[in-house]
């Protein structure tokens, strides 16, 4: 069964050094979107230089080193799920250096109240695919460990927030109704497809992640609705988040 996939009695055979050669040390920390148009806007704004690649078979994806402010922070467009955003992490660590990843991205709102107007802080998510259960020992929620740190950063920054339970899902398609009432009824807010597995391999390798949400879509409502999802996706106000929280963390 999937759950029993944590290993935690015999060593890998692929590492990143498989595929990467040596290990990198161009900087301490990064972060990335899932957004192609916020991708294509910070190349165009910020001073950069290309310092790796995520490589598959399908696609080649540049790691670039951008300079902001004298601040040198690797950028990478996510790739979207969690296995694929998941082995970014790993990646790019190893290519990069950096050991903090700061990600943000769009979720479905499972409360319209509560998300409405602000952004959402996950606390723990809910376990609904597959990548987090090779790096952490089964159970039905991941605790998002630096949820805390980061409500404290954005209320030192006044950034409207939420706090509380998410689903990641690998099944966008079978986000049921019925599913949908069992996930809001354990406290569940939002839902993306990301953040457990993101979560285990950053417990896994000791790497520090925050991780923030905006809901664009809709799905507790009798009608579905997904008019505020082009925004929640592309919306560039996250990023100049994301550059703050790199100049509050970097001087910790």
């Amino acid at each position: 069964m999937i759950i029993d996939s944590f290993d935690t009695e015999s060593e890998a055979i692929i590492s990143p050094s498989s595929f990467n050669g040596e290990k990198k040390q161009f900087c301490h920390i990064a972060i990335a979107t899932f957004s192609r148009e916020i991708y294509a806007r910070v190349l165009e704004l910020f001073p950069k230089e290309q310092i790796g690649e995520l490589k598959a078979a399908n696609l080649i994806k540049p790691i670039w080193l951008l300079d902001v402010h004298g601040l040198k922070i690797a950028f990478y467009l996510s790739g979207v799920g969690s296995a694929l955003a998941a082995t970014d992490i790993i990646e790019v660590r190893y290519i990069t250096g950096a050991e903090t990843f700061i990600v943000f991205g769009s979720a479905g709102s499972l409360d319209k109240e509560k998300t409405s107007g602000c952004y959402v802080i996950p606390t723990e998510s809910y376990r609904d695919e597959g990548m987090s259960y090779h790096y952490a020992a089964p159970s039905d929620y991941i605790t998002i460990k630096n949820a805390d740190a980061l409500e404290t950063m954005f209320q030192q920054l006044d950034i409207p927030y939420t706090k509380g339970r998410v689903w990641t899902t690998d099944a966008i398609y079978r986000e049921t109704r019925n599913q949908m009432q069992k996930r809001k009824a354990e406290g569940c807010i939002a839902v993306e497809m990301e953040l457990a597995g993101m979560q285990a391999v950053c417990d896994f390798h000791g790497i520090e992640l925050y991780d923030f949400l905006v809901t664009g879509d809709v799905l507790d409502q009798p009608v579905y609705s997904s008019e505020g999802l082009h925004e929640a996706n592309h919306d560039l106000d996250k990023f100049y988040i994301a550059l703050k929280l790199v100049e509050m963390i970097d001087k910790r």
